[in-house]
Formats: C-alpha cells, structure tokens, sequence
C-alpha cells in the first residue's frame, strides 16, 4: 500500500494549474457532500429503521472513508472528522426542510461539480487522477486536508 505522501503527490501532479486547484477546492468537497446525501437517502434495512438518523448507508460510507485515511495517516483522518460530521449534519437538516427530495438536489450538484472538476483538468492539460486509480478518488479530499495542514505548519 502506497504511503500518504506517495498518494498525495502522486494526485498533485495533476493538480498545479491555480485554476484547476481552486475548481478543485471548490468542487471536491461538493463532491463529497453530494456522496454524503445520496447515501443518506437510501432507506437502510427495516431493523435500523428507528436509528436512520446516525446508522445508515452515509455514515457506514463515512466510518469505511475513515478507516481508509487512518491507514494512510491518522492526523488527517481526525482532520476529516469534523468535516465529515458536520456533512452528516448538513444532510439530515436538508433532507428535512428542503422543498424537493435531497437526493434531486444531490444529484444536481454532483454533475455540476464533476463538470467543475473536467474544466479545470481541461485547463491543466491533465487527465484526473482517478482514471488512474479509482481510488484517487478517496486522495482527493485528503490532498485538499494536507494543503491546509502544510499552511497551518501542521504535520500530518
């Protein structure tokens, strides 16, 4: 398994435009907040029914997302675990209140973020990282994490 730092510069090769790293920054965690609330809007199995609200395919989704960066590096796991439930808490607020169903809205951000993402790699020149390896996939949000560690001075 490739390290942390392998994967993370790995995914930066790609991502040296200014122009495609601010679409990224904006785009990326759209991107996942869209993931977030598809998930979230499967109906779980009829025993979870009453526990829909913390277990269900979004946070199981997020617990394996997790794991996965824990592997790779713990600091930015736990750096992501803010984010991530402040996502799972954005979710359940909208999917109460929205006047359409959460998985419309979802699904039209995720294509518009996508689109996002492909004009910025056309503007870099570079195809995206996960045509490569699905799982970069998985390295975007954590490259987006380390960026701002490395400006804070944190080590991860």
């Amino acid at each position: 398994m490739r390290s942390a730092g392998e994967w993370l510069s790995a995914y930066g090769e790609s991502h040296r435009n200014p122009t495609n790293e601010r679409l990224h920054w904006i785009c990326v965690p759209v991107i996942v907040w869209c993931l977030v609330g598809l998930l979230w809007t499967i109906p779980v199995p009829a025993p979870l029914e009453a526990h829909a609200s913390t277990v269900n395919f979004a946070s199981l989704a997020i617990i394996a997302a997790l794991i996965y960066y824990a592997r790779l590096s713990v600091p930015l796991a736990l750096g992501c675990v803010p984010l991530l439930i402040a996502m799972l808490w954005s979710v359940e607020v909208l999917a109460r209140h929205l006047p359409v169903p959460l998985w419309a809205v979802c699904d039209a951000l995720f294509v518009l973020a996508w689109i996002g993402q492909f004009v910025g790699h056309a503007i870099e020149g570079k195809r995206p990282s996960f045509l490569q390896d699905v799982q970069f996939l998985l390295i975007g949000p954590l490259w987006l994490l380390a960026q701002l560690y490395r400006r804070l001075d944190l080590q991860f």
